[in-house]
């Protein structure tokens, strides 16, 4: 092979690799200086790269302000015409390149010392191209991660609402710089009966639609949740919408039923990583819930998994972002997680900070998203229940019930409405109901009143004219109280309202 032909490989080889490096970048400053190590001193004495200071997030429009990026600070003069111009200007041993990429010119590239050599003069150009088309691919992709991360902090609660029974905390990191933003999502949704759903989940992918696609499936969790559904149905109907939005839009979701009065939780996982427990001695369990498989799959059941809990018992939720680790089995993450956990009781909070902390993760690939609940319950004082007959005597016993436990319970500027709105409840659960109504009080931060019976048929609110009969009980239920609702249960229903204590 001859002298030519060796020396035209060897620089075509050059320019593979130096392209290489220069292309990898996602920093337009971080492009910039392999650009000159890639110039100096193979094409050039020095080099000296401007870049517009809209690459830098300095300006939204692209504008004639320069940055000295990389380099030695040289005169700018060359630099800017180039620049204005578009145009390769030569002055002698000084060549001035502009950097230029879909129609626009980002900026240019001073060569000092640069030789004659015309072969030379457009590896430099070939190379300066690639590090315009890389410094712009680095600015859309930052921009894009950034429209992505404010959209996905608009969809997420900055405050999780307060619920009796249970103390909640949270934290949601985003990746790190380099890594497109993920679809973790969290929440904490108030139902009937004093219950709380607990709920994180995980769109698997990065960028703008993972965001986009977890907003919708947070959204649909609300309002499966509004309707009460037992937690394995919310995943089934979740996985139903999720097919909806289109192929290849799975996740991972993990809802929780904490009941503060029977002191329970009851689980179904679709696909998620597995909840763990803390003892209020301070032991950390991983609880055994059915795996299940990602939403979006479709046609495959979830399987509900009812556990125990005590006061004092802490329930911790995360994604895999906390735990996962490349080149490192998860199953060793979810270890060292719970190892983080067993025997540091610590508040909420600093138990948050303290697992961030401890299992470093501060350049992790995906985002983070982690969910803390103290289950303290509600005491057993604070609930009164009873069981009764559907007969015509029952609203008046009903009204003699809530004015004794009201007045043990120093409420008694609560009985005279809370009698008027249990009559209408009760009054129509009488005329339906085939076997014994239950009435349940439970004292909170308001007052909670329950009436469950056999029939599925719900209530509902509607305008009452002068001649009609019935129809103004749920009116004064819905103008009196602070909140209502009705809901079927197994074996028929629950008629609930909340009073302002």
């Amino acid at each position: 092979m001859s002298d030519a032909a060796d020396g035209l490989k060897e620089r075509l080889a050059f320019l593979g690799e130096a392209a290489a490096r220069i292309g990898t970048r996602l920093d337009p400053a971080e492009t910039a200086r392999s650009l000159v190590s890639a110039l100096v001193p193979r094409l050039a004495g020095s080099a000296t790269v401007y870049l517009q200071e809209s690459l830098f997030g300095q300006r939204a429009d692209f504008g004639d302000d320069l940055r000295l990026v990389a380099g030695p600070k040289q005169p700018d003069e060359a630099a800017q015409r180039a620049y204005a111009s578009g145009t390769a200007l030569r002055d002698g041993t000084l060549l001035a390149l502009p950097m230029r990429v879909r129609g626009r010119t980002l900026g240019a590239v001073l060569l000092d010392g640069h030789g004659d050599d015309e072969i030379d003069a457009l590896m430099a150009e070939q190379l300066v191209a690639q590090a315009a088309l890389a410094a712009d691919n680095a600015h859309r992709y930052r921009q894009e991660a950034a429209a992505a991360d404010t959209l996905q902090r608009s969809m997420l609660p900055n405050r999780l609402p307060r619920f009796a029974g249970v103390e909640i905390t949270h934290r949601y990191l985003p990746a790190s710089d380099h890594a497109r933003v993920g679809g973790d999502w969290f929440d904490a949704i108030g139902l009937p009966g004093s219950r709380v759903a607990l709920v994180v989940g995980d769109v698997m992918g990065h960028g703008m639609r993972s965001a986009a696609i977890m907003g919708q499936l947070r959204t649909s969790v609300q309002t499966l949740a509004a309707l009460d559904l037992p937690p394995d149905q919310v995943l089934r109907q979740l996985d139903g919408l999720a097919q909806g939005l289109g192929e290849n839009h799975l996740a991972t979701c993990m809802y929780a039923v904490y009941d503060p009065v029977a002191r329970r939780c009851t689980f179904a996982n679709a696909g998620h990583l597995p909840p763990i427990l803390v003892r209020a001695d301070g032991r950390a369990e991983l609880l055994d819930v059915p795996e299940g498989v990602p939403i979006g799959v479709g046609g495959v059941a979830f399987e509900p998994i009812e556990v125990p809990v005590h006061d004092g018992d802490r329930l911790v939720l995360c994604t895999d972002g906390l735990v996962e680790v490349r080149g490192q089995d998860i199953t060793t993450g979810l270890e060292q997680l719970r190892t983080a956990l067993d025997g540091r009781r610590l508040t909420l909070d600093a138990q948050c900070d303290d697992v961030l902390r401890h299992l470093q993760i501060d350049d992790r690939s995906d985002d983070v998203a982690v969910l803390m609940a103290d289950l303290t319950g509600i005491p057993a004082a604070n609930v009164a229940r009873w069981m009764l007959e559907p007969r015509r005597t029952t609203p008046a016993r009903i009204r003699r019930l809530i004015r004794a436990t009201l007045t043990a319970w120093n409420l008694a500027d609560q009985i005279e409405i809370t009698e008027l709105l249990a009559t209408e409840v009760v009054t129509n659960a009488v005329r339906f109901a085939g076997r014994p109504i239950e009435l349940r009080l439970v004292q909170t931060e308001h007052l909670l009143v329950e009436v469950m019976d056999d029939e599925y048929t719900l209530p509902v609110l509607r305008d009452a004219h002068e001649d009609d009969e019935g129809g103004r009980g749920l009116q004064l239920v819905s103008r009196l109280a602070r909140r209502w609702g009705a809901t079927r249960t197994a074996s028929g229903k629950i008629v609930w309202f909340e009073l302002t204590v």
